[in-house]
């Protein structure tokens, strides 16, 4: 699998690049690493970067200086890929940050892996957006990493029965180890918590479809090796998610880009968008 890594100095870059290498692929992943240097947002009227837009020795010393930290990020992201055996190598561009990684991502047999935020309370603002843009935009998957790494035990894969939720599930049978060996040779199942929430309907029909879908899916990760639990809620599909997750220690959440139909993608759609913004966890969207 090719893995577009988004670095750009911060603990949440870094941390991207660590969970890049605890993810248990059934394939070593080949990483390009890319820093991007945003020079756009210097030369746009209005930015919100602390630089007084129209003095041109403000703007020179900017750009020297993001020019010398795009150095020190590249030469720390390449002594970091080597630290963790991940094959790969760090690659510098200029323009804005969002396009840029999206440029480098394909659609099939893609992932783009970034920090949900950046380095300081301005860039915060502006690169935790990023996260936004792309995975709204992106052809492919998209892994939001939202905190330090750590050992990938319990999943969540919220379905919806849409093709959309499907290729979630599909990602987990192709590209995920459901049995990983650890180095003391012991074997450990990931538990998956395959989770479908239901709206506010009187009807027994709709509990038993909800029940059904999420037997289907449940059934086939368990033939894959997966230790599943199948759950079905009621309420708002994003805020049921979130509120799972959180309460049951959820290392991250799998889900597709889209919902079922027009209707439904307008609202479920949203669903994606939403934990990228408010969940706790980690997401990882399908497409």
């Amino acid at each position: 699998m090719k893995v577009v890594l988004a670095v750009d100095g911060s603990r949440y870059g870094r941390w991207a690049t660590e969970w890049v290498a605890r993810m248990p692929f059934t394939i070593p992943p080949q990483v390009s690493a890319l820093h991007v240097v945003d020079l756009v947002s210097l030369k746009a009227p209005l930015t919100p970067h602390p630089v007084v837009v129209w003095n041109e020795p403000f703007i020179r010393a900017e750009i020297k200086r993001r020019e010398a930290q795009g150095k020190r990020v590249v030469a720390e992201t390449k002594a970091l890929l080597s630290s963790l055996d991940l094959k790969g190598k760090p690659l510098i561009e200029h323009g804005a940050v969002a396009s840029t990684i999206l440029n480098h991502a394909t659609a099939r047999g893609c992932l783009i892996v970034l920090g949900s935020r950046g380095l300081d309370a301005i860039d915060r603002f502006m690169l935790g957006s990023v996260s936004s843009k792309v995975t709204l935009h992106a052809p492919c998957s998209v892994l939001v990493v939202k905190q330090p790494p750590r050992p990938i035990r319990r999943l969540l894969l919220a379905t919806d029965g849409s093709k959309s939720s499907e290729k979630a599930g599909r990602f987990l049978l192709h590209y995920l180890q459901a049995v990983r060996v650890r180095p003391n040779d012991v074997t450990a199942d990931l538990d998956v918590v395959v989770l479908h929430v239901m709206p506010f309907l009187r009807y027994p029909e709709v509990k038993d479809t909800g029940k059904a879908l999420v037997h289907h899916d449940a059934e086939r990760l368990a033939k894959a090796g997966y230790q599943v639990e199948e759950v079905t809620k009621l309420g708002h599909p994003a805020e049921e998610i979130i509120r799972y997750a959180e309460r049951q220690k959820i290392d991250l959440i799998v889900t597709g880009a889209k919902g079922l139909g027009a209707v439904a993608r307008f609202f479920l759609g949203s669903v994606s968008t939403k934990l990228i913004q408010h969940s706790h966890c980690s997401v990882l969207v399908v497409r």
